[in-house]
């Protein structure tokens, strides 16, 4: 297992994605909410985010961690011991005990590293590990832009599909009602009547199933935005604002340097590259400087042990090198080399998957642009031809069999309008991410 800094980081990040977001920000509600409130109310509540910049924050203490072992290390040492039974030394022949029964030492060391290619490491990674972590936070960030944003255009689908069906229901109502008093009058038999209540019946149906709808993609929008559970969520419902931002310059073409991934796999290949360098200095000798004073005392009787002071001190300069180690450095500067050569690989691969998500996000976008124009012409084209039926209805020219296909025509041309609206409105996140333009600084 290689004891890098930058592996340490990461190792330890990955333990903390999982660290539980105790602290929490205090509740606040949103009064009326476009998109822009809710991405930035969720940037700044969300959990998943919220935990990346305690990452951050680990990242940075684990940093300055390491780079505390360039300044001095000062330690303090004490004991004191009672002997039991003094040792015994030779002498001329002779066995001598030589000691006292009782010693106490105090001992005062300084180290100061001069070349230690730990830390020389870690001063130079330090950038690029903390570049690292404010990438994966920039990532949580992307993620929860592109959900939030499909969640809140999901409400708002919902709640448009629902003043729809609301529509459709007051439309048949009035249907029902003309139906009935001509059955009533003996115009028409009775058909007609019951057409209109299947009609009714079904639209009202829809609707109860939108309404339950409603609720889960509420529930969904609060928790991808952590958003207490219980708070009441207004959204402006702003369909010329949605319309308005269906459009985007599809000229545009990827730049693999946008996308957060290609630039973690930047930073994560500077470290590799800092881990090959690290390998090739396990040749070098490893040299520091040092100072010690020792305080010591010396008494057979202990209430007299510290009356005495027989100190000693040095200083000195320490240099190991490492002779041979049965061909590990050199093993581990040729894995550190084909680490580094596999990346060249990461980036092929990466730059294929983004070229392909960019080629289908476009495709997707553009196709629903399309249907979107196409159903937007199409709820126009069945307003006019409901409006005219049913007034050529009133006057006995058409048959309610008309009239309600008209009005079924109507509610579906709407309701495919606004699912439209959706689609092209989520593809052009899509598109947006796929080409990394999509960031919490826009």
């Amino acid at each position: 297992m290689k004891k890098t800094l930058f592996l340490a980081v990461i190792i330890g990040m990955a333990f903390h994605t999982s660290y539980t977001y105790a602290q929490q920000l205090p509740d606040s509600l949103l009064p009326d909410a476009n998109l822009r409130d809710c991405i930035k109310y969720a940037l700044s509540h969300q959990p998943v985010v919220r935990q990346s910049m305690i990452d951050e924050a680990i990242t940075e203490a684990t940093i300055k961690s390491k780079l505390a072992d360039w300044y001095p290390q000062i330690n303090l040492d004490y004991n004191i011991q009672h002997y039991l039974q003094v040792p015994t030394s030779y002498f001329n022949g002779s066995p001598i005990r030589a000691g006292v029964e009782n010693s106490s030492t105090v001992g005062f060391s300084l180290n100061q590293n001069l070349f230690n290619r730990d830390v020389l490491l870690a001063s130079r990674t330090a950038r690029d590990v903390r570049n690292q972590a404010k990438q994966n936070t920039a990532s949580s960030q992307i993620d929860v832009i592109t959900n939030v944003s499909k969640a809140y255009y999901n409400v708002l689908l919902t709640k448009r599909q629902i003043s729809v069906l609301e529509e459709d229901i007051i439309r048949l109502e009035r249907s029902q009602k003309d139906a009935y008093n001509q059955y009533q009058g003996g115009i028409v038999d009775k058909t007609d009547y019951k057409r209109a209540n299947i009609s009714l019946n079904n639209a009202k149906g829809q609707r109860k199933t939108a309404q339950e709808q409603l609720n889960s993609a509420y529930a969904q929008l609060r928790q991808l935005m952590g958003y207490p559970n219980t708070g009441d969520l207004k959204l402006i419902d702003d369909t010329l604002q949605m319309e308005s931002e269906v459009s985007l310059d599809t000229s545009v073409t990827v730049t693999y340097e946008n996308r957060i991934e290609y630039q973690l796999l930047q930073t994560q290949q500077r470290l590799l590259q800092a881990e090959l360098t690290y390998n090739k200095w396990s040749f070098l000798p490893t040299v520091s400087a040092f100072a010690n004073y020792n305080a010591a005392y010396l008494n057979n009787e202990f209430s007299k042990l510290y009356n005495n002071n027989f100190p000693n001190s040095f200083f000195g300069l320490k240099l190991s090198v490492p002779i041979f180690q049965g061909t590990k450095r050199t093993q581990n500067i040729r894995a550190a080399e084909l680490q580094l050569k596999r990346t060249d690989w990461d980036f092929a691969s990466l730059r294929s998957q983004i070229s392909t998500e960019y080629t289908q996000a476009m495709a997707a976008y553009k196709s629903n642009f399309y249907n979107y124009t196409l159903q937007r012409q199409n709820m126009q084209e069945a307003k006019e031809v409901y409006d005219l039926i049913a007034l050529q209805y009133k006057e006995g020219v058409k048959t309610y069999l008309e009239v309600i296909t008209s009005e079924t025509d109507l509610r579906s041309a709407q309701l495919n309008y606004f699912n439209s609206l959706y689609d092209v409105l989520s593809s052009k996140i899509d598109l947006q991410r796929s080409l990394g333009t999509l960031t919490a600084n826009n």
